[in-house]
């Protein structure tokens, strides 16, 4: 089993990226025992998954993401929300309450209504039928505060940064709680509006250069800066 590529290497269609017992992640096809890219991206391997991660398009679901959505519709059981995807993400009470929804009782708006957000993990995802949805695991559920913003989901890897590096200085610096969905939405709770909006500049910062060297040190030098 050899991995040919850097991770977040920038690759084009063609390129070897592995060879082994591996699995085909998006935008990845294999031949012969190996693992080609399918367009231009950035390499990346998870959980023994090989994907390509565009530089520019639509987010595509899949199972384990943590991702924020809008609630754009409340029926009977059950909330669909925008996931910034081309499939809405499906959330159903038993996934949300801690107790059944009876529809003949109450509405679901009660819970949640058009317009609110919502932290969740893809439970399923195959591409046939809209991702469903889980808010029931510890740190998921309802947004009550903060400033959420869209990014480039492309730049959800470079926002994160190599082993958390990223993030993590992020949470440091500001103190404020900092949540990135894999589908390009960030959550930012700090202690003040303010605050806030001074992270969120920072992301800016982060999404227009993700593909310079030496980021995170002018990153942490801008909220310095703004600090002072």
């Amino acid at each position: 089993m050899t991995i040919f590529f850097e991770p977040r290497q920038l690759v084009s269609p063609g390129t070897l990226l592995a060879e082994g017992s591996y699995q085909s992640g998006f935008n990845v096809y294999r031949d012969d025992g190996k693992y080609y890219a399918s367009m231009v991206g950035l390499a990346d391997i998870r959980n023994n998954v090989i994907s390509v991660i565009p530089l520019r398009g639509c987010y595509i679901p899949q199972p384990g993401d943590v991702v924020i959505g809008k609630v754009v519709e409340c029926i009977s059981t059950a909330w669909m929300l925008d996931i910034r995807s081309p499939y809405q993400g499906v959330l159903f009470a038993s996934e949300f309450l801690s107790k059944p929804l009876n529809p003949l009782k109450e509405e679901a708006r009660r819970y949640l209504d058009v317009g609110e957000m919502v932290i969740a993990t893809v439970m399923a995802f195959d591409r046939t039928r809209n991702p469903s949805l889980t808010a029931r695991d510890h740190g998921l559920g309802k947004i009550h505060r903060g400033t959420v913003i869209d990014v480039d989901f492309t730049r959800v890897p470079r926002i994160i940064g190599k082993k958390g590096s990223m993030i993590t200085m992020l949470k440091k610096e500001t103190g404020a709680q900092i949540l990135v969905g894999q589908n390009g939405r960030v959550w930012i709770s700090g202690k003040s509006r303010d605050e806030e909006a001074v992270i969120a500049e920072a992301i800016r910062k982060i999404e227009a250069e993700a593909h310079t060297t030496g980021l995170t040190d002018r990153v942490r030098e801008f909220l310095v800066n703004k600090r002072r």
